[in-house]
């Protein structure tokens, strides 16, 4: 009974937070418009999307046909690190504190999808793509300028793409979320197709919470079929905070034969989102709050314990900590924190690694252990 009580008085909270949605630049007042050109970034958001259309929005219906488009959001500079505000209304907005949309473009087609991300390839020099795959409970606008506060403030090389898949955007919504994780499978192994098409050399895949099952499935489906036009291409998975059973995970992992690298798992064992939807499941334990790595041994996987990063929730610290956001630098140093040897790891990123057979888990220290020079044993 207690439970379920905990479960209501959590929903409950999370259904009466504001919801983020999309405001475009030219709504605002001139004055407030060149403002915007003094004190914010554009961050452009490439999309792939298999929610619905409907009357001009994409919300939380699912379409068998995907739609491309891409959003240029503005980033306010001095935003505080791992945050994202938006205004109630265009009369209300501060460009200096806001995220504001400076353009949004649909295209006709994968074609001209295709096109544009590959100019865009191209006037920044490199062929690094990081495709990130939203959670449960989001909507579109919400989505977006996530990934656009994640990809500015983690100083992310390469350019941004993102997954929507068809959320309900309601704390309610859990069941309907988990069947449309599963319906998106395809829609985003399409994605990950165009992406290549358009002439990225390395895909990088960033999932938070209910994406990251939907990205093992996609990944998983992609290796049985064959599909070497993504799988060739991946040069790393992070899955953040991952609402996924341990033992689906496991079979997942196998189905692909060999894990691309690296393969690095954010998690904190204080996540009260993935806590309570372990009570929901019937198990101790979720991917992103798992207590040990022993169950991941055979797996060539490091798994980050952020739990004295936590913020709020805890489910989300790599987005929404100032602290581990700059602690991380951006993901070049994640990146070279997984293939430095096991004894240098710690001098990369501070905490104490534990290395079970082909699994590294690194409880990251808190900043006051940083600063004091206590870099664990």
């Amino acid at each position: 009974m207690r439970v379920f009580v905990a479960i209501l008085v959590f929903l409950s909270v999370v259904a009466c937070t504001p919801r983020g949605r999309i405001i475009m630049l030219e709504e605002l007042p001139p004055d407030k418009v060149a403002l915007a050109q003094q004190v914010a970034v554009r961050q452009a958001i490439y999309v792939g999307t298999s929610r619905l259309e409907e009357n001009g929005e994409f919300g939380f219906g699912r379409s068998g046909a995907a739609s491309f488009l891409r959003f240029d959001i503005l980033v306010p500079r001095d935003h505080a690190p791992g945050e994202v505000t938006w205004p109630r209304n265009a009369r209300s907005a501060d460009p200096s504190r806001d995220f504001l949309t400076l353009a949004d473009i649909k295209f006709a087609g994968e074609a001209a999808f295709r096109t544009d991300l590959k100019a865009a390839l191209g006037r920044r020099g490199q062929r690094d793509v990081v495709v990130y795959v939203h959670g449960f409970n989001n909507t579109m606008a919400e989505s977006v300028y996530r990934v656009a506060q994640m990809h500015y403030d983690l100083k992310v090389p390469g350019v941004a793409v993102h997954y929507a898949w068809p959320s309900r955007g309601s704390a309610l919504g859990y069941v309907y979320d988990r069947d449309s994780a599963l319906f998106g499978r395809d829609g985003l192994e399409e994605l990950l197709a165009e992406v290549a098409e358009a002439g990225a050399e390395r895909i990088v895949i960033v999932a938070h919470s209910m994406g990251g099952a939907l990205t093992m499935e996609t990944l998983r489906q992609a290796a049985i079929r064959g599909d070497r036009r993504v799988m060739d291409r991946l040069g790393g998975v992070i899955l953040i905070s991952p609402d996924l059973d341990v033992d689906l995970f496991r079979a997942q992992a196998h189905a692909m034969g060999e894990l691309p690298q690296p393969f690095l798992i954010f998690g904190s064992r204080r996540d009260s989102v993935l806590n309570l939807s372990s009570r929901i499941a019937g198990m101790p334990d979720r991917l992103g709050n798992l207590h040990d790595v022993t169950p991941l041994a055979d797996l060539n996987v490091t798994y980050f314990d952020t739990a004295a990063y936590n913020q709020g929730s805890g489910h989300n610290n790599l987005g929404t900590s100032p602290a581990l956001l700059q602690l991380l630098g951006g993901i070049a140093n994640i990146d070279a924190a997984f293939r430095a040897e096991a004894s240098a790891r710690v001098g990369l990123l501070p905490g104490v690694v534990l290395t079970v057979r082909n699994a590294t888990a690194i409880v990251l220290s808190p900043v006051e252990a940083v600063v004091a020079g206590d870099r664990g044993p």
